[in-house]
């Protein structure tokens, strides 16, 4: 189905991709718990949203 040169490349650009996004993940670790330190908070209060929303329309819907 591939050759062996589109797998071999394939397999070492996924190597390098997740190698680069560990390591950026690493470097802008610090940066995140400065700047986004109560980021969960939006989170939550999307998700009791979507909970408020489906509740009302089970007991709206009877």
């Amino acid at each position: 189905m591939f050759s062996t040169g589109q797998l071999i490349f394939a397999i070492s650009f996924f190597i390098v991709f997740v190698i680069v996004i560990i390591f950026t993940y690493r470097k802008d670790k610090a940066l995140r718990a400065i700047h986004y330190k109560n980021s969960r908070y939006v989170i939550y209060a999307f998700f009791v949203f979507l909970i408020v929303l489906f509740l009302m329309k089970f007991i709206l819907h009877n």
